[in-house]
């Protein structure tokens, strides 16, 4: 049997991922590890975070990076001025990345976020950071809706066959399956838990186990 991990929004909270990692690598001997994006920004350490994140998994095991919301306004920032205000004026913890680097974000870590992929696709599941738009096939996913959308309570489609898996929204009573879709934002930098959805390779359809850490 082969499984796959889906890790949801960690925002800068090196220690729930370092456990998250460990308690992945116990419950099976290989696999594949999706991250589903916002790595940084909010908690205390982006940096940390993302030199593990780069660092990569042990063999045999193979990890997937998604860019999040966070990810591109990182980027942007670095840009030009006016995203640069955006991500350090208006509260959504672009002081605090920098913060945690001393000062500027490293240019390579700006070019590993910018060169981050929005989608990964496998035989049973699509893994993005926010969502999709259901009437546009997955190769004309805006890239705003799979950064930003959000789905109101309830909301699941068919999604071209496939189970929907991302994070992106937040709460405390996530991880939650809702018809063909499952958000797995539980709030790790608001006082919540890192989670992780595990999926059987060879079996349509969500979730067949949780894994959550406290932060």
């Amino acid at each position: 049997m082969r499984y796959t991990f889906a890790i949801g929004d960690i925002h800068g909270c090196i220690d729930p991922l370092n456990r998250m990692i460990d308690r992945v690598e116990a419950y099976a001997s290989e696999g594949t590890v999706v991250f589903l994006g916002d790595y940084v920004d909010r908690g205390p350490d982006s940096k940390s975070v993302l030199d593990r994140i780069i660092a990569g998994p042990s063999d045999p095991w193979r990890w997937i990076c998604l860019k999040g919301n966070h990810e591109d306004l990182m980027v942007a920032a670095y840009a030009d001025r006016d995203s640069r205000d955006v991500w350090i004026g208006i509260g959504i913890g672009g002081l605090e990345t920098e913060m945690s680097y001393g000062g500027r974000v490293l240019p390579q870590h700006l070019q590993w976020a910018a060169d981050l992929p929005f989608m990964h696709i496998d035989r049973y599941r699509i893994f993005v950071h926010a969502g999709v738009d259901p009437a546009f096939p997955p190769e004309q996913q805006s890239e705003h809706d799979l950064l930003w959308l959000r789905f109101p309570p309830g909301e699941s489609s068919d999604y071209w066959g496939k189970h929907l898996v991302h994070g992106h929204t937040p709460s405390l009573s996530n991880p939650v399956t809702t018809g063909n879709r499952t958000n797995i934002d539980s709030g790790c930098v608001f006082g919540g838990k890192l989670s992780c959805a595990v999926f059987d390779d060879d079996v349509a359809g969500g979730p067949i186990d949780f894994i959550e850490v406290r932060a």
